[in-house]
């Protein structure tokens, strides 16, 4: 019976034994390694033994310290004597790469979206002729002065002011192709309104000369024919 008694006590510790063992514990060794590569303090245990054999990224290093019957060699360690860095000042850095980058390509993404935007209000004023309207009675009166003018002068000199007539209605022929290119619309084609409005007066111009040099050429075929 006392042998029994003694086995289930052994049974018992070995139980608690084993359940204590499968507790986690607390490494404070590696946890100071750990802080020491992150952010927290500069720090390494055990110390002699980074001091003989990790001096080098510990930064450990020897000095004398005072404390009475307790004084002695100790080991402390310095950042700045380490070879390596921190791995969460290289991580920040990284962040922050990254978070530029974002920016920049959210930037680049509102430029080309405003681009896109311009590009359709420029797309729909190209569409439509809002501009030839104002110009096309202008225009026409004016080509009907031209053609009775050049008209008059060929029947009146009787042919021989021709190549007068025809250098002037090539010139007339060559505004006319450019102004209904101006009027074209749609796929490589088009204009802006504001620069048709601008292309219309520049031809207009050109036409109201062209009127002046046909009225001229009347008054000569009035006067010698």
């Amino acid at each position: 019976m006392r042998y029994r008694v003694i086995t289930l006590c052994l049974f018992s510790l070995l139980a608690a034994s084993g359940i204590q063992a499968q507790v986690p514990v607390r490494d404070n060794e590696k946890k100071k390694q750990w802080q020491s590569m992150e952010n927290g303090p500069w720090d390494f245990a055990p110390d002699w033994y980074y001091y003989f054999l990790h001096k080098g990224y510990s930064g450990a290093e020897m000095y004398w310290k005072w404390a009475g019957f307790k004084s002695g060699f100790r080991v402390r360690f310095k950042e700045s004597k380490s070879n390596i860095k921190r791995i969460m000042p290289t991580r920040v850095i990284s962040e922050e790469s990254q978070r530029q980058k974002l920016e920049k390509v959210e930037e680049e993404r509102r430029y080309v979206e405003e681009l896109y935007k311009e590009e359709l209000v420029r797309e729909a004023d190209r569409a439509v002729d809002l501009v030839y309207p104002a110009y096309k009675d202008e225009f026409n009166r004016m080509q009907d002065c031209i053609t009775d003018g050049l008209l008059y002068c060929m029947t009146k000199s009787g042919g021989k002011l021709k190549p007068q007539v025809d250098e002037l209605g090539r010139q007339n022929e060559i505004l006319c192709t450019g102004i209904a290119y101006i009027r074209k619309t749609g796929v490589g084609y088009g204009l802006e309104n504001a620069r048709r409005q601008q292309a219309y007066e520049e031809a207009k111009i050109k036409m109201e000369a062209l009127v002046k040099q046909t009225a001229n050429l009347c008054a000569v075929a009035a006067t010698h024919y």
